[in-house]
């Protein structure tokens, strides 16, 4: 009786009834915490001076600080795309907005002490991609911002990534994105690296049930929702946009994120843990990206309403961000998963690549009044199967690869 009694306590003390205000304030609160050093730093010039590096592998340095400015701004833009107002979110939005920048100004000046590695092979196309997709999430904020000078720059980097040729892999995504940003932005692009990519997944690697193959072969991870599922999505929805030929297939991909959508919400448990499996666990949050993506989009399943999707990642968020030893003296986050955890980890990770983490916080670009944040609290699928309420039977998504 007594061991049931403490499960039960131990069960209370995780899931919280917060409003979605205080749940807001929550998911602002880290992720500011999160990108602060990456955007202040890079602001003043100082990123290369004063970011650690933490890595299994000693040869990657002079990349990582790409790594972390690229994910940073891919997590961070759809918060800062809302602008800046006379609320105190909002004035914090416009500090950031202002060190963002500021601090790309400062990483495509060949001048600056923060210029950074865009066409070294091979891991700079990489975070290019990223940097492109936090372009294309904030136009307005971020790039409308820039300088004509920084522009013009910054376009020269992400072209000078394609000396970088991908891997027949989530890889091909990268190039593709690169691209969609170069054809929103300036009206060209490399028509082989926008479409190739694009093809691969959509008419060769697809599974089924919404899971696409890293490549020819099947990987059971996170890669799906780090890169393949946001990718393909943000790509297609540009060349939509531009009417480039292959754009019918968005169709198909919004209804394969969506299922995706419905699976990652069943991941999270009661208490706000899943399941550490596969390679780049210590990615954290960005494990969620895709999710996320779905609830920034309004593309969630009807079987999943949002506010139980804020519930369930605001559970992970504080549990997997409860540690001190996340971060270290000086604020910047460490490699591991639920704190300092550096044998979790792969040799191509170090401080950079673990900011993808900033991803799982998309929805912040959501406004307060977005019924994401707007609705009361809502038990996510585990909570309620896990206490005995009925939930309804998933069902695998029915549909082929593209002819």
């Amino acid at each position: 009786m007594k061991r049931k009694r403490d499960l039960e306590t131990r069960s209370s003390n995780i899931v919280s009834s917060a409003t979605g205000a205080q749940d807001r304030a929550v998911w602002v609160e880290t992720l500011v915490r999160l990108s602060e050093p990456v955007l202040t730093n890079l602001a003043n010039g100082t990123l290369k001076q004063n970011m650690p590096y933490e890595s299994l592998a000693g040869n990657r340095r002079r990349f990582s600080h790409l790594e972390a400015v690229g994910r940073t701004l891919c997590g961070i833009a759809p918060w800062l795309e809302l602008g800046p107002d006379q609320t105190p979110e909002g004035m914090l939005r416009k500090h950031y907005i202002e060190l963002a920048v500021k601090g790309l100004s400062n990483a495509v000046d060949p001048k600056s002490p923060d210029f950074l590695i865009f066409n070294e092979p091979t891991q700079p196309l990489v975070d290019a991609a990223f940097l492109a997709q936090g372009l294309l999430r904030a136009p307005h904020q971020l790039w409308d911002n820039l300088s004509a000078k920084t522009k013009k720059q910054l376009v020269a980097a992400l072209k000078s990534s394609r000396t970088i040729r991908p891997n027949e892999s989530n890889w091909l995504l990268f190039a593709s994105i690169v691209e969609a940003a170069l054809l929103e932005f300036t009206g060209e692009y490399d028509a082989s690296r926008l479409l190739y990519g694009v093809d691969k997944f959509c008419k060769q690697w697809y599974v089924g049930d919404a899971q696409y193959g890293d490549g020819p072969n099947y990987h059971f991870d996170y890669y799906n929702s780090f890169v393949i599922h946001p990718m393909l999505t943000d790509v297609l929805t540009v060349m939509n946009k531009h009417q480039i030929a292959g754009y019918e297939q968005l169709a198909q991909q919004q209804k394969r994120l969506t299922r995706y959508a419905e699976q990652q919400e069943r991941l999270i448990s009661p208490e706000g843990t899943y399941p550490v499996v596969g390679r780049s666990i210590v990615y954290r949050t960005g494990a969620f990206h895709a999710l996320a993506q779905a609830a920034l989009l309004h593309q969630l399943p009807a079987t999943v309403s949002p506010a139980q999707v804020r519930c369930a990642l605001t559970a992970v968020i504080q549990r997997q961000f409860q540690s001190a030893d996340n971060f270290d003296a000086n604020g910047w986050l460490r490699v591991g998963f639920t704190g300092n955890q550096l044998t979790m980890s792969e040799a191509y990770i170090n401080t950079g690549s673990v900011y993808l983490c900033t991803v799982g916080f998309l929805p912040l670009g959501l406004p307060a009044t977005d019924s994401f944040w707007k609705d009361p609290y809502c038990e996510w699928t585990n909570a309620k199967a896990w206490s005995g309420k009925s939930v309804k039977a998933d069902k695998a998504l029915s549909d082929r690869k593209a002819n």
